[in-house]
This record gives structure tokens, C-alpha cells and sequence, in this order.
């Protein structure tokens, strides 16, 4: 077994990796920000497309905080995130899910995934990885930055072994030419303005992910595709940012046996340079906007959201 840890039941498990399963023709959204720092209006945007979506189809939208990664993430930027939420009257259902709290459903997919013979630990540093690449001649950026060239994929058992016991950290990461060989091909359904269309996944362009640290319970990629399967999502809503993600959140549908929702990637606001908006670059926050007294209407205007009615 690759994941060092305290075992407990988890609610995958409980699922069997079937996800839950809302009622038939149900529209369950999400908007799941990390807290580590205030809202924008990108979020404001985010949140937004996510309600309207459930609201117009009389469903269900939901609220996740990623808050995995407990050393950047705050309490008081997670109160911010609800309180701003529910000021621009973008009510979410039910309780809100925070990562940290289910790190067992995380283990539970790595553990399925490393029976299955789809993970290997990974050695290498950054600078390991930038060196090999430049030797094999180079390799194209990809939308996910530059693929893995897959040196320790090639470690014997043996080696994985010796390397384990004398790392202070590793990564672990998915074989994702097997994990291809195993599903076939895939595709996802994109909504968009001008009805649905299928997109073709093509996870191998992104090289081998990673989906956990030997200290780390979970990255993005395992996180949010075990998240929205066991809260039901059925569209999830984000970013056009986002959208060459999808390949490798599709790939672990698949692998793990989980629903694949559909997906709706919508423009990114942009500040005037054209740079989309980012916590990074000091984005004006939505408690700022509030702080020099911006109404509701006004803010979700600004992120190019129509106003929300009192009955909303």
C-alpha cells in the first residue's frame, strides 16, 4: 500500500464509488472556493452561474470550501466566503462540505487506485523533472504546465521500496497510459450557449498527475472528482480555465466507477489588461466593494451577473 496513514471507513467506501444519487433529472450544482483569501468578482461570477443554473431548473446548489491544504487555508476567509455568499443572496442548499473533514474518502480512491496498479511514487524535484525533459530534446507546455516525463514510473518495486523509506516526502502519481488502456476512449458533455456538444478527454497530453503526497491527503484533481460524486453534482459549473482539467477529472470517473456529470466552463472576467482576476494579483474583493458600499445588484453587475430578485 502507497498511502501512509490512520485507516477509518470512509464514505466512498459506504457508496461503493457509486456517488450519490439525486432524483432523476435533478440539476445539482456546486461552487466549491479555497479559502485562502477573500472573494472577487471572478468568484461572484463563479457562484453565480452555478445558482442560477440550479435555480432555473429547480435544483439543488451546493457550497464546498477546499480546504485541504490547511497551512494556506483560514478560518476567517472561510466565514468571509458564507457571509458574502449569502449577502449577495446567493443561498446555497444543505450543509456546506470543507475537504479537510473527509480525508478518508480521499484515501479510500488512492486505495482503489493503487490495487488496481494505477500509482507509483514519484522522487523526482522539480529540477529532476526540468532536467530530464531538456535532455529528451524538450517538451510543449501543456494547458496543465509541463507533462511529467515519467522517470520513476520506471523504478523497479524494488527501487520504490528503498526510495520510500529514505524520502522526507514523495508524490504519488497516476499511470495514465494505463489508466487509458483500462477505459478506452472517453468524452464529456459540455453545455454551452448553443445547446450540448461532446468533447473528446484526452488525458495522456497532461502526463502523469499528480494525485497525492506521502504527507498531503489529496490534490485537486483526486479531491474535487471524488467530491462531486459523492455529493451528487450533476453540472458542474467553472471557469473556461478549467476546461483541459476536465480530461484528467474524466479519466478518474472512470477509473474509480463514478457518474461523470455534465460541464459548463464560462468566460473568465479579465481586468483591464486583459488578465483574468486572481486572490495573487490583489483582485478587488467583494468585502471591499461592500466596505465602500456597493449594493448586491451592483456587484453581481460588475461580474456580469443580472441582478438576483428577492424571490431568488
Amino acid at each position: 500500500m502507497l498511502w501512509i496513514g490512520k485507516r477509518r471507513r470512509s464514505d466512498l467506501e459506504a457508496t461503493r464509488f457509486a456517488g450519490s444519487k439525486p432524483a432523476a433529472d435533478l440539476v445539482v450544482t456546486r461552487f466549491a472556493p479555497s479559502p485562502t483569501g477573500y472573494l472577487h468578482l471572478g468568484h461572484a461570477r463563479s457562484a453565480w452561474e452555478g445558482w442560477h443554473a440550479a435555480r432555473e431548473a429547480g435544483g439543488r446548489f451546493l457550497l464546498r470550501l477546499e480546504d485541504i491544504d490547511r497551512g494556506r487555508c483560514r478560518d476567517d476567509y472561510a466565514a468571509a466566503i458564507l457571509d458574502d455568499l449569502a449577502w449577495l443572496g446567493l443561498a446555497w442548499d444543505g450543509a456546506v462540505r470543507r475537504q479537510f473533514e473527509h480525508f478518508a474518502d480521499y484515501r479510500a480512491a488512492l486505495d482503489r487506485l493503487d490495487a488496481a496498479g494505477l500509482l507509483y511514487p514519484c522522487f523526482c524535484t522539480r529540477r529532476d523533472i526540468e532536467a530530464e525533459i531538456a535532455r529528451a530534446g524538450g517538451a510543449p507546455q501543456g494547458a496543465l504546465g509541463t507533462p511529467y516525463p515519467g522517470t520513476c514510473r520506471r523504478l523497479s518495486e524494488a527501487e520504490r521500496a528503498a526510495r520510500r523509506k529514505a524520502a522526507a516526502d514523495y508524490a504519488l502519481r497516476l499511470d495514465v497510459a494505463a489508466a487509458v488502456a483500462r477505459t478506452g476512449p472517453l468524452e464529456w458533455v459540455e453545455d454551452g450557449p448553443d445547446g450540448s456538444r461532446r468533447v473528446t478527454a484526452d488525458p495522456a497530453a497532461h502526463g502523469d498527475v499528480v494525485l497525492a503526497r506521502k504527507e498531503f491527503p489529496a490534490s485537486y484533481h483526486l479531491a474535487v472528482t471524488v467530491d462531486d460524486a459523492l455529493q451528487g453534482v450533476t453540472l458542474v459549473t467553472r471557469g473556461a480555465d478549467l476546461f483541459a482539467a476536465t480530461a484528467i477529472h474524466r479519466l478518474l470517473q472512470a477509473v474509480l466507477g463514478l457518474p461523470a456529470p455534465r460541464y459548463r466552463h464560462h468566460p473568465l472576467l479579465t481586468d483591464a489588461e486583459g488578465r483574468r482576476l486572481a486572490k495573487r494579483d490583489r483582485a478587488q474583493t467583494i468585502r471591499a466593494l461592500r466596505a465602500a458600499g456597493s449594493s448586491p445588484g451592483e456587484i453581481l453587475a460588475l461580474a456580469g451577473c443580472p441582478e438576483i430578485s428577492a424571490a431568488g
